[in-house]
């Protein structure tokens, strides 16, 4: 029998405010444990949330970048449950009216183009942070996330894949970050996510029992997780068993899912609306302004890249995959107009130590890599020399024209100085003058290999070239 995959991803997105959702506590990720609270976020008898206006812009934000359909009224419900990370024993989320529903993003697996729907996106407040000791059966319980604004991206289960489902996901992070609404640092937890997955026979209608798929941290865990539970999944159905529906937690040591807890529906939560928040009104004036300063997302730059830029779909996919990438590469191009060449140089030799997204903390300023290319250009240095001093720049955040100085690197242009050393390699190698004027002219390689070797490097090679054709007749 053969299986098709239904996956949706739950998304939970920190949003970047520089205080609490409800509070005026810190967000700054790092703090010592329990320090960044207060009466509000810890739940204490008396006290009053208060919303924080930026969340619900942020919301705006991405609701308008995802073409969802924005509820002028929004409105807080109470999400009860009782966990020991949970101070007051609900969670403030919405449930009825949430700030985004029905939008959509356009993802690309091999080569074609889906679009995934997005069921709701709203606006809630994290829980704590337990954490397990190894040395002995004790937890511990820091309160310092408790509060925090996210927003929770729900998926339509239209993954049909685990590639698909990686596909979303970055799609949503790089959304996310060009918007600036979240720093989606998945390693620090401010990007998460969980995946509802379930099989079904090809060509049956009805959904099977999902599985909850938790603790993923990376863009590769998903995928790992997502193709073992398929195979899980797909064993027990093939065996006649029943998929039982849980919570599982991917153990990414042991490279397998393992039971944390019975699945929750909604009406498990006893939802109602929160007593202590007002509904928030959300008018025309308001969206047509954040209209008005969103900046351009990646589709639109990625095509641009394309039309304005004339790269391929490939290089204009990789520079666009990060807001501060793309702008790094603008940045540079203005001082080096070859698109192209930049694009590889900085898909080679800079990406191989900074990912898009932290080019920021890169010390090769786009001025300088600039200017890099354009001393090749100018042939001060040759393409090989460049690598040494790029090499330097990224060790020391010099310029390139201080390092070529100090280190003496300059190309050897001076046609009298190169030709005494093409004469005495041609002395020097007369079985490769015979080859060579037998008609053999990939020797001419070797000269020039010869030269450059002579040279540490620093000689011109289109220079090298005329000179050993004149030697050598």
């Amino acid at each position: 029998m053969e299986f098709e995959t239904v996956i949706g991803l739950e998304i939970h997105a920190q949003m970047k405010t520089r205080s609490k959702i409800f509070c005026g506590c810190s967000t700054e990720f790092g703090a010592p444990p329990n320090t960044q609270v207060c009466p509000v976020c810890l739940g204490m008898p008396g006290v009053l949330p208060v919303l924080n206006r930026q969340v619900v812009e942020n919301g705006i934000k991405f609701a308008l970048a995802t073409s969802s359909s924005i509820n002028r009224e929004n409105r807080f419900a109470r999400k009860n449950y009782f966990y020991p990370d949970l101070p007051k024993g609900y969670q403030i989320s919405q449930f009825e009216l949430p700030i985004a529903e029905h939008g959509a993003v356009d993802i690309e697996v091999d080569g074609a183009v889906k679009t995934v729907g997005i069921t709701r996106a709203h606006m809630e407040e994290d829980a704590g942070k337990l954490v397990h000791d190894d040395r002995e059966p004790v937890s511990y319980v820091d309160l310092n996330r408790t509060g925090t604004p996210l927003l929770e991206i729900v998926s339509e289960p239209d993954l049909r894949s685990p590639e698909e489902a990686v596909a979303y996901l970055k799609k949503i992070h790089a959304i996310v970050r060009y918007l600036d609404i979240s720093d989606g640092n998945m390693q620090e937890g401010s990007f998460r996510c969980d995946a509802n997955i379930s099989l079904r026979p090809v060509g049956a209608e009805e959904l099977g029992i999902r599985t909850e798929l938790k603790n993923m941290n990376s863009f590769r865990n998903v995928q790992l997780a997502l193709e073992f539970e398929v195979r899980r999944q797909r064993d027990i159905l093939l065996d006649g068993g029943e998929v039982v529906q849980e919570t599982l937690l991917w153990d990414p040591d042991r490279g397998c899912t393992e039971s944390m807890r019975g699945k929750e529906e909604a009406h498990d939560y006893r939802y109602f609306p929160d007593p202590d928040l007002v509904p928030v009104v959300i008018d025309d004036a308001w969206i047509e302004r954040v209209r008005g300063e969103l900046p351009e997302l990646p589709d639109a730059r990625r095509k641009r890249f394309v039309a304005d830029y004339e790269l391929p779909e490939y290089d204009a996919g990789i520079l666009t995959s990060s807001r501060e990438l793309a702008d790094y590469f603008e940045a540079a191009c203005m001082l080096y107009p070859n698109p192209k060449k930049l694009s590889n140089w900085i898909g080679t030799e800079m990406l191989r130590d900074y990912g898009p997204e932290t080019i920021a903390a890169c010390p090769v300023t786009p001025h300088n890599l600039a200017r890099l290319l354009n001393m090749i250009e100018e042939g001060t240095i040759s393409g090989k020399i460049a690598k040494t001093v790029f090499g330097e720049m990224l060790a020391t955040g010099a310029d390139p024209d201080a390092i070529v100085k100090e280190k003496d690197l300059a190309q050897v242009s001076d046609e009298g100085e190169l030709l005494n050393a093409v004469r005495e390699i041609i002395a020097a190698n007369p079985e490769q003058v015979r080859q060579f004027r037998e008609g053999k002219t990939k020797v001419m390689g070797f000269f020039v290999g010869q030269l450059m070797k002579q040279t540490k490097g620093q000689a011109n090679p289109q220079l090298a070239n005329k000179l050993f054709q004149q030697e050598l007749g």
